[in-house]
């Protein structure tokens, strides 16, 4: 398994991450708390669709500064992560997480781990004192994301809220 930065050029690779997942516990934030929700979804692999939205998310994103971030096993990317390129936040001193995804039988190995480990690098070396993430409110999401020091904003940032209310905000200070 190597962990690198790849180019631009790479982030059609995408298409090859199984993001599918078996969600059985939502969380919801209420008022400073985290509100568990027994769900049974079977979350499927990215449509084509899907894969074109989020290529044309993060093709802006890099080409503005952000960094992507792929493991890969042989030739297959099976872990990818995303940097964003400016600084958030009330006093301007965050960076966000834009995307973290790792391919479903690959999960729990470590890949999240380092990849995550590597964007908090990439965030304090740019001179970030924290990071921003926006976490889908799967149990498996919200609890790698704690289990690495994260917690929830106490500032949500508007804009990314927009994008995604039912995410769950949380910052990581580096």
């Amino acid at each position: 398994m190597i962990i690198k930065e790849l180019s631009r050029e790479d982030i059609g690779r995408i298409r090859e991450i199984d993001r599918s997942e078996k969600v059985r516990l939502l969380y919801k934030h209420k008022e400073g708390a985290l509100i568990p929700e027994k769900v049974d979804l079977d979350v499927p692999r990215w449509s084509e669709q899907e894969c074109e939205r989020h290529i044309s998310t993060l093709s802006s994103e890099l080409s503005n500064g952000g960094t992507l971030i792929g493991a890969i096993d042989g030739n297959l990317l099976v872990g990818v992560a995303v940097i964003g390129h400016r600084f958030i936040g009330e006093n301007l001193d965050e960076i966000q997480l834009v995307f973290l995804h790792v391919s479903n039988c690959y999960r729990r190995k470590g890949i999240a781990t380092k990849l995550f480990n590597t964007i908090c690098k990439l965030a304090k070396d740019k001179g970030a004192e924290k990071l921003y993430v926006s976490a889908t409110p799967s149990r498996s999401a919200v609890g790698f994301y704690v289990s690495h020091g994260c917690r929830l904003a106490t500032k949500v940032n508007r804009e990314l809220y927009k994008l995604e209310p039912e995410d769950i905000h949380m910052v990581k200070e580096l």
